[in-house]
């Protein structure tokens, strides 16, 4: 497979401006460090916007939707069905993430990157559909070369359309934690038994057949070790699509909200791809599915929240966007030691004479 064409991603470390940065939160009124990782995310957060007083505009959710071949080998406790069924849901308000979006005034996209369903056209909802569903990832590529260049093109043009400087990623697909499953496997060298959990809800047994049809699907594509070769073998028109909103996204400097196990499947290929994309990303929670963990461990990154959260969608993006509202404005509004007329605490203890 040709490498991909995808937005380049500069390094924006800035040192000077971190300590800057750094300096405020240390001479605001409160112990030092004493706000831990809130302190830690609103640095993070001037970092990437690249400024001393970051304002996060128009947050965008945008969840993007694919049905997968490999689910009519019983890698789902659901039926593919449930796919469009949920972006009806989407749509009408009554998912978790269309609740959670509501309450937090986040604008909600849905974009069908390749549901087996034709929708009707309708405000919130993208047709970018690639084609109805991928291809069975056990008998070739879930993705043809053409095919994942069109996702992740996809992805790009939904980001520059959509406003404001935040995008929190979400997805719905049966059968998408086991493509987030192989790309765990292949692109961090993990045994795909230690990769694979119960997704929608498999029992005992349900797991290890879906861990014996994810090996064979391994063994299958055994040349799909490169990023974009990985992603276009093993599929996911919905996990192309937000590769490529990723990416557009991190080069346009965005902070980037990751949810779970399958939007951080997107932004390990993106990482593979373009190393700076995770300086733009701060990743909501850690997901009860059983690879989530590995995968973060891979990214050397640091969940906000860890709430046994398994749903997907965005949810757990959207749970955790106040924790950001809540750091810019410590940053901002929280009153400094010298202009409160707080007294510091002291480093030197003087006797008395």
């Amino acid at each position: 497979m040709p490498p991909l064409r995808f937005p380049q991603v500069a390094d924006i470390t800035d040192d000077a401006l971190a300590q800057r940065v750094q300096h405020q939160l240390d001479q605001k009124t409160k112990p030092l460090g004493s706000l831990g990782q809130i302190e830690v995310l609103a640095l993070r957060l001037a970092c990437i916007l690249g400024t001393e007083t970051p304002r996060l505009q128009h947050p965008q959710l945008l969840v993007c939707a694919g049905d997968h071949g490999l689910a009519a080998r019983g890698v789902s406790a659901f039926p593919s069905d449930v796919t469009w069924q949920m972006v009806e849901n989407f749509l009408a308000g009554g998912a978790a993430v269309s609740v959670l979006a509501r309450q937090h005034g986040l604008a909600l996209t849905v974009v069908d990157c390749g549901v087996a369903h034709d929708f009707l056209p309708r405000p919130g909802l993208w047709i970018r559909k690639v084609a109805p569903g991928t291809a069975d990832a056990a008998d070739g590529p879930a993705m043809t070369p053409a095919q994942c260049q069109q996702a992740l093109d996809n992805g790009a043009e939904i980001v520059r359309q959509l406003p404001g400087n935040v995008l929190l990623l979400g997805e719905m697909g049966i059968g998408n934690t086991s493509a987030a499953s192989l790309l765990l496997s292949r692109l961090c060298g993990l045994d795909i038994e230690d990769c694979t959990g119960a997704g929608t809800g498999l029992d005992a047994p349900g797991v290890q057949r879906k861990i014996a049809v994810l090996r064979e699907v391994l063994q299958r594509h055994p040349a799909a070790v490169e990023p974009w070769d990985a992603l276009a073998a093993f599929g996911g028109f919905e996990i192309a699509t937000l590769v490529g909103a990723v990416l557009e996204a991190a080069a346009q400097r965005r902070v980037v909200l990751v949810d779970g196990f399958i939007t951080s499947a997107a932004v390990l290929v993106a990482a593979r791809l373009q190393p700076a994309v995770l300086q733009r990303c701060v990743f909501a929670h850690r997901s009860g599915e059983r690879g989530h963990a590995l995968m973060l461990a891979a990214l050397k990154v640091a969940p906000l929240l860890d709430l046994g959260l398994r749903l997907g969608e965005g949810s757990g993006a959207a749970m955790a966007w106040p924790l950001l509202v809540s750091a810019t404005a410590i940053l901002e509004q929280m009153a400094c030691f010298e202009g409160a007329g707080v007294s510091r605490a002291s480093s030197v203890f003087e006797k008395s004479a």
